[in-house]
């Protein structure tokens, strides 16, 4: 069996589809290629189905919230949006890792994978529920781990932390005094 050779990602991205790679970052031998959200699902498919790429393995998606876009940022250049989205992608052939990456701001539509591999269906479905990044064309984008009731997106930076004061020893007066019990 003849296999092909490996293409260098960023260089087949320029070749073969001009103008959709935005940037590029290299950590710890591992790339990262940049593109606009609209164009997610073509550089995708472009990644799986590409001779001498074939990243045919969707290890995960994640998303990140940044809260604030800013310019300037590191080896990336500008982040130009609230949150980023990460796709994370295995070539079993050959033997190399890469992360597809996207940044979008609130209420921005990110077209779904899930044509390519059924995989993504939960993962996309867990990113909406704790960011609330929607995926346009995702066939049940709905809750997976929150009650369907659920108000707010709880891995966003700006969601209530709610939480109460743990009481330790050195504290306990401070803490009983704000208590409804402590009032005489």
């Amino acid at each position: 069996m003849h296999i092909p050779d490996a293409l260098a990602p960023a260089v087949a991205f320029e070749e073969l589809l001009p103008g959709v790679l935005k940037g590029t970052h290299e950590f710890r031998g591992e790339l990262t290629l940049i593109v606009d959200p609209a164009d997610v699902e073509r550089a995708v498919r472009f990644l799986r189905d590409t001779r001498g790429l074939i990243f045919n393995y969707l290890s995960d998606i994640s998303a990140v919230d940044y809260f604030d876009p800013i310019k300037g940022y590191g080896d990336y250049g500008d982040r130009p949006a609230r949150f980023g989205v990460s796709y994370h992608l295995y070539s079993l052939l050959y033997n190399r890792r890469i992360r597809l990456k996207t940044f979008v701001d609130e209420d921005v539509a990110i077209p779904t994978i899930t044509t390519l591999w059924d995989g993504a269906n939960w993962l996309e479905r867990e990113i909406f529920d704790m960011m609330g990044i929607p995926f346009e064309g995702h066939p049940n984008l709905r809750r997976v781990l929150m009650p369907e009731d659920w108000e707010g997106h709880p891995h966003r930076r700006d969601y209530p932390l709610g939480y109460e004061t743990i009481m330790f020893s050195f504290n306990a007066d401070e803490i009983n005094k704000h208590k409804p019990y402590a009032k005489d």
